[in-house]
């Protein structure tokens, strides 16, 4: 952290935004669980295979409570070039610090980095420190549990009603995402990650 904030033209006085990111597969395979019904009535559950997906690409900043997310087709260097335009965009007030796991998307030789935007790779085999996790885990359990979906065009729109639920809700975001790392001063040398440095 301290090496990209060294780095950095000492005259760009853009605040400082740390937004971890991920992808999320989504896909027409249904996932069954338990669920409440009156004493003696067994409720019935649809289920289906169907090996369709879509994927979700999500930067969050739990500081604003604000996201970006796009639900694109595939995960590849493409995809990860256009997402990243569309973070840079969103947040060209701020020095976004995006944190991210190893995929290789993430490290390809195509990939084009905004000026705006620098990586931090986390540790390698450990998606429980990526806040973005639990965004997934929430619209999983929220959203999608014991539904089927007839075409990847209804799954879609069911996925961008979820997305947009959270998108609109900043204190829930904030609770799913403001991991205690994030905040901590030795992280950024400073209290408030929307002081500039």
């Amino acid at each position: 952290m301290n090496e990209l904030l060294a780095s950095r033209d000492p005259e760009d006085n853009r605040p400082v935004l740390i937004m971890p990111q991920d992808e999320g597969r989504f896909g027409r395979i249904s996932d069954p669980r338990a669920c409440w019904a009156p004493a003696g009535i067994r409720p019935r559950v649809p289920k289906q295979i169907v090996r369709e997906y879509l994927y979700v690409y999500a930067a969050v900043a739990p500081a604003l409570g604000k996201m970006t997310a796009l639900i694109l087709p595939y995960t590849n260097t493409n995809m990860m070039n256009i997402f990243l335009q569309e973070v840079s965009q969103e947040f060209a007030e701020f020095y976004v610090i995006m944190l991210m796991d190893r995929a290789g998307w993430h490290r390809a030789g195509g990939l084009n980095i905004p000026e705006n935007i620098k990586f931090i790779e986390q540790p390698a085999h450990s998606p429980e420190v990526n806040p973005v996790e639990h965004l997934w885990d929430e619209i999983r359990e929220k959203e999608f549990h014991n539904t089927v979906f007839n075409s990847i065009s209804e799954l879609e729109g069911h996925l961008c009603e979820a997305l947009v639920k959270i998108q609109n809700d900043p204190a829930r975001l904030r609770s799913l995402t403001n991991f205690p790392y994030l905040k901590c001063d030795s992280f950024l040398k400073q209290p408030d990650p929307m002081v500039p440095i």
